[in-house]
């Protein structure tokens, strides 16, 4: 593994450098892993700043360092090369994921279908509308109601049991897992192995769910372009692949 990983990754700098990487919190688990096989193969240091997108995305406006940018959606993407933050011809989709229901182990609320979030008293938690996996869930409620057999009124009964608004995914399965809500939207990725016995996954027909295209680029501060690329090059790679399809995500075809 480490031999092929070289020959992804060079290893030729003089120096080592330091990369930071502000990054979707619902990739966690799988860039921590890259993370290392870069660190081992290169001889560099990745730091990570995990939250949700929107949450980077300001922090990187208002001034905030970082070599490499990472959205759960490609419209903050589009944003940030709009103003001029990226490397524009360095920005591409490199993975792609989906949502589900999520309800903890014990399922108090009896939640088994999507029908099931209407009853009164539900408690659901959804990420802000700004955050990308909860303007993901906005999507699919409306695409719900539209469909005779959910009906016109389901988007705001299933809305009128949200007790809860995240800023980052992150927050939303661990209320879920802790018992605090009923029901939560998150990714299909978010139900690890880890978490297999805290939470249950009710996944969502295709023809209501939505595609999240995860995007990555440079930026234009980075201060090691060069390394910047060697990341994203062990991300797109079989290997990087291998660690992702692990951790719940979907290869973008070729």
């Amino acid at each position: 593994m480490a031999s092929i990983l070289i020959s992804t990754v060079s290893v030729g700098t003089d120096q080592p450098g330091e990369l930071t990487v502000f990054c979707a919190s619902s990739l966690t688990g799988a860039f921590e892993v890259i993370g290392k096989m870069y660190e081992n193969a290169s001889g560099d240091h990745v730091v990570f700043n995990f939250d949700g997108t929107q949450v980077l995305r300001t922090q990187f406006e208002n001034g905030a360092y970082a070599d490499i940018f990472v959205s759960a959606n490609i419209n903050h993407m589009n944003a940030l090369e709009a103003e001029g933050y990226l490397n524009n011809s360095s920005v591409s989709i490199f993975t792609k994921n989906k949502l589900a229901l999520i309800v903890p182990k014990a399922n108090p609320g009896k939640i088994h279908n999507l029908t099931d979030l209407t009853r009164p008293g539900i408690k659901i938690v959804v990420g802000t509308k700004d955050v990308p996996v909860g303007n993901y869930t906005l999507q699919i409620l409306e695409k719900l109601a539209k469909d005779p057999a959910f009906g016109p009124e389901y988007e705001q009964k299933v809305l009128s049991n949200v007790v809860s608004q995240e800023t980052n995914v992150n927050y939303v399965v661990a209320k879920v897992a802790l018992g605090e809500a009923d029901a939560g939207f998150a990714y299909r990725s978010d139900v690890t192995t880890e978490l297999a016995n805290k939470v249950d996954r009710i996944d969502i027909p295709d023809e209501y769910n939505v595609i999240a295209n995860y995007a990555v680029g440079i930026t234009k501060q980075s201060r090691y372009p060069s390394l910047a690329e060697e990341f994203i090059m062990l991300v797109k790679s079989p290997q990087g692949n291998t660690v992702l399809k692990k951790f719940g995500f979907d290869p973008v075809s070729k």
